[in-house]
């Protein structure tokens, strides 16, 4: 893929819960669309921090590369990375203080590469790779962002790899893989080299594809999209897990895909695919989940994707279906949310990143 570069300015909007342009913030939103034009684009925003309001930059979207599943953004909010599944590599872009996304040099990484996730320090970024069945892991240059292979990579991991997830230590990265029942596998990282943790694979529910982490690492979730449940687990000391007990538990709702939990570890919630909702679970100090009764919360159909921005007070869903990104506001006393606006995007929305 050729490098490309986008000048994407900020464009004024007429919205009524609009600040004006003379608020300032270095607040981005990016979105992964791979079906875009030429096979894939990353759509780009500002986000207005005092309404969640989205605006798109001028120049946007951008050509990103073939069938792009998986964005993420280094913490010094000066790189994004893109996993580009149709041609087997990891795009390097850096991140202007306008938002501009300028293409640099391209990693190659394994067969479909779907998945990333890096370490909370941005020292380390992981690939899931789901036709080589394999990892793998590179150090990141904190000054230009550039990948290196960590010696011993790829790393085999046995399956297909639907989603993954580090603990907040960035200790212990867990990978989920599809069938029934379900799998997680659980490794230790030490300076980016992956170690089986005891007892790993983990069996859950079937197709696990939604997985996330508590903020303060003792809890992982799983959503088990064929199951219609959610499994809960204690994650203990060594990194391995426990199941708690009277999970997985069952959701009224089908097809639950994605998960995400607020900043303060206090809310969990669900994108049920095929029921056109969140819903919200209010998360117990054992772990355990009771379901909002204010929930479920509408959405767009298919919705797939969850994010928030660093404030946690703005949550972000890509629905894939009407392809859209839709904004909420979170009120944190109550976990209940309030649609605040819908923005059309090009394609299904695969992955959406938010600078910190």
């Amino acid at each position: 893929m050729l490098k490309k570069a986008a000048a994407l300015f900020v464009v004024c909007a007429s919205l009524a819960t609009w600040v004006g342009c003379g608020s300032t913030s270095s607040r981005y939103l990016y979105a992964a669309i791979p079906g875009g034009s030429g096979g894939g684009q990353i759509v780009a925003y500002r986000e207005d921090p005092n309404s969640g309001v989205l605006t798109q930059l001028t120049g946007s979207p951008i050509t990103a590369g073939p069938a792009v599943q998986s964005i993420l953004i280094h913490p010094s909010k000066k790189f994004l990375y893109a996993a580009n599944a149709g041609e087997g590599d990891v795009s390097l872009f850096t991140i202007s203080t306008t938002g501009a996304l300028t293409e640099g040099p391209l990693t190659v990484a394994g067969t479909v590469p779907t998945l990333l996730a890096m370490d909370s320090a941005g020292g380390f970024l992981y690939v899931g790779n789901a036709g080589s069945f394999d990892l793998s892991a590179f150090s990141i240059d904190s000054s230009t962002g550039a990948l290196t292979p960590v010696p011993g990579s790829p790393f085999p991991i046995g399956m297909s790899p639907i989603n993954m997830a580090l603990s907040p230590s960035g200790g212990v990265l867990y990978i989920t893989g599809g069938g029934s029942p379900g799998l997680i596998e659980a490794f230790s990282l030490n300076q980016g080299v992956p170690a089986v943790v005891s007892g790993s694979p983990f069996s859950t529910g079937t197709n696990p594809y939604g997985l996330v982490i508590a903020p303060g690492g003792g809890f992982l979730y799983t959503a088990n999209k064929l199951d219609n449940s959610i499994s809960e687990f204690t994650i203990n000391a060594d990194g391995s897990l426990t199941e708690i007990s009277g999970s997985p538990i069952g959701e009224t709702y089908s097809g639950p895909l994605a998960l995400f939990i607020d900043k303060s570890g206090t809310y969990l919630y669900v994108a049920n695919q095929g029921s056109t909702n969140l819903a919200a679970y209010s998360i117990g100090s054992d772990g355990t989940l009771a379901l909002l009764t204010t929930s479920p919360f509408g959405t767009g159909a298919q919705p797939s994707v969850i994010t928030s921005d660093s404030s946690g007070k703005y949550m972000f869903v890509g629905n894939q279906q009407s392809p859209a990104i839709q904004s909420f506001s979170l009120d944190t006393s109550s976990g209940t949310l309030t649609s605040v606006a819908t923005y059309s995007v090009p394609g299904a929305p695969t992955s959406i990143a938010i600078t910190p």
